[in-house]
């Protein structure tokens, strides 16, 4: 990665490290996939897929994603630790571009408390570290964790001894979201200019800021005013704790308001470029929203800037007259510009044909191969036997379950749920279940059982564990409508924990029929557990806390 470009802000978006470390946001590795492709397609500059060391799964996740990514540069986290950074370099070893990102704790209460270490031993660390991951790996980024709380005279002695090492990259969190964004223009401006006088273009500096204090995205637009250009963030501003800068929100202040994004000659020495710019193609923006929202389970709050659902909405008669007459008085953005489709476009229904439906599945942004098209072109015939209406939504919930990858050793065939006058509810049910026989074919077999409950989803739920032999405790469950009318679809998102597992899955479920989604769902958080379980093997699962 060229660190030259000094007129463009490199977007570096680690939602499959740091976004994933958000209560409730793991994903397998199938799920990690598809949201790199979509990261890809967005036109992000660095994907973070993970942190190869800490367990298997992210190993593999990292593996999978560089063998898959093109134009985007694949990186791994690894603590200064030289078994961390040999196991990122063999994660991203079949990326086409690739990056090593290597850290140590740089302030006072870090060294002195968590590395129990001088600082002249954390600078020899830190110099071996990116030593060796330049070995390995020619493009290395180096953070100073907790930088915005370190003191700034050793961040000058420790910066221009990795620079020397090899690092092109310097980033410097604001790892407790505890500064303001004047502090952060002055440090930010400060440590640009002592790298510049001795480095000039030779490293690039960039800023990862959480959102504690509600101001990452503040914070982040200051760095790039002091000379900053590259901005660590996630899709949604998903995180720990209370978040990460918001990508879309870094991405469309940039493209907004490019008047105020001039490049300033004094730090970049570059007057002949006029403004800031990414290369990002801001119409994938709500499409890959979407899909983080949907793999997680976790959705903008309504008024979230750029994403939330009201972000476009004017509930207000006189803002409603303006916008009509000129979208201009009061929306400073479309929303075609983040690519919320257009209500006029294609319309579906049960008379319309496959070469239709292809072309409203490229409409929606989705990529599908012939097989994929072909059972999901059937679900939507079955919809459109059930809905007087099929809208966009609908077809593309159908399109996001169709291109998950997991498989499904268990599937719902049949769902009766009934209320009895115990005051208890009854649920039977019929599933299918992928087994191999005496051959080792693989066969579909069926199994229906029954169960009380004390309401309609702890029946339902407690009927699949007696037929999978596995059970489930229920974490969290959401149900929300797809599209709009009566007959609208149910969307379902349940976290489950399975057996002992420490880690919990996320299942979706669709249906016109909210416990049939709810079915669905959980059986879908069960195949994810299945496969998961399958790669990892059984130990690890069991004494792992991941």
């Amino acid at each position: 990665m060229k660190n030259t470009t000094n007129d463009r802000i490199i977007i570096f978006d680690t939602t499959l490290r740091d976004g994933e470390q958000s209560p409730g946001a793991s994903m397998n590795i199938e799920e990690k996939i598809q949201i790199a492709l979509q990261l890809e397609k967005l036109g992000v500059d660095v994907i973070e897929a993970g942190f190869a060391a800490s367990s298997p799964g992210d190993f593999e996740a990292i593996h999978q994603i560089a063998s898959r990514l093109t134009t985007t540069s694949v990186c791994s986290l690894a603590r200064a630790v030289d078994s961390d950074i040999e196991a990122a370099a063999k994660a991203i070893t079949p990326a086409k571009l690739k990056r090593i990102h290597t850290f140590i704790a740089t302030s006072p209460i870090h060294m002195q408390y968590k590395l129990k270490l001088p600082p002249n031993e954390v600078i020899k660390r830190a110099v071996n570290a990116v030593g060796l991951a330049k070995s390995l790996c020619e493009d290395v980024e180096f953070s100073c964790e907790d930088a915005l709380r370190s003191d700034i005279g050793f961040l000058k002695e420790i910066l221009p001894a990795v620079i020397e090492a090899g690092a092109s990259t310097i980033n410097l969190p604001d790892t407790v979201g505890y500064r303001l964004p004047n502090e952060i223009a002055s440090f930010m401006s400060e440590i640009h200019s002592f790298l510049y006088e001795r480095f000039g273009e030779k490293a690039l500096l960039s800023t990862h800021c959480h959102n504690d204090l509600g101001l990452a995205v503040a914070n982040s637009i200051a760095a790039i005013q002091s000379g900053v250009r590259q901005v660590e963030c996630t899709i949604n501003g998903l995180g720990e704790r209370a978040g990460n800068t918001a990508l879309e929100e870094i991405v469309m202040i940039l493209k907004t308001r490019k008047d105020l994004f001039g490049i300033d000659s004094t730090l970049d020495k570059n007057p002949s470029k006029n403004s800031l710019d990414t290369r990002i193609n801001t119409k994938e923006i709500y499409a890959t929203s979407k899909l983080v929202a949907d793999i997680t389970g976790i959705r903008p709050q309504p008024n979230k800037a750029i994403v939330g659902k009201n972000a476009f909405a004017h509930e207000s008669g006189i803002h409603q007259d303006g916008v009509l007459k000129n979208p201009e008085t009061y929306e400073i953005m479309r929303p075609s510009d983040i690519g919320i489709p257009d209500s006029s476009g294609l319309i579906l229904g049960k008379h319309s044909g496959r070469a239709a439906f292809k072309d409203k599945i490229k409409e929606l942004g989705f990529a599908l191969n012939d097989e994929e098209i072909l059972v999901a072109f059937g679900k939507f015939k079955q919809l459109c036997d059930s809905k007087k209406e099929v809208f966009d939504e609908d077809i593309s919930a159908i399109l996001r379950e169709q291109s998950s990858h997991i498989p499904q050793v268990f599937s719902l065939n049949l769902l009766q749920v009934s209320a009895c006058s115990s005051g208890k509810f009854c649920a039977a049910v019929s599933i299918s279940k992928l087994e191999s026989d005496s051959s080792k074919q693989i066969k579909e077999v069926e199994y229906s059982d029954s169960a009380l409950g004390n309401g309609a989803v702890d029946c339902v739920l407690k009927s699949i564990d007696r037929i999978s032999d596995i059970s489930g405790h229920l974490l969290d469950y959401k149900v929300e409508s797809v599209s709009k009318g009566k007959d609208a679809l149910a969307k379902v998102v349940v976290k489950v924990a399975f057996e002992d597992a420490k880690k919990a899955m996320i299942g979706h479920g669709i249906d016109i029929d909210t416990m049939s989604a709810t079915a669905k769902a959980y059986i879908s958080a069960l195949n994810s557990y299945l496969s998961m379980k399958n790669f990892l093997g059984k130990t690890f699962w069991e004494n792992k806390n991941l």
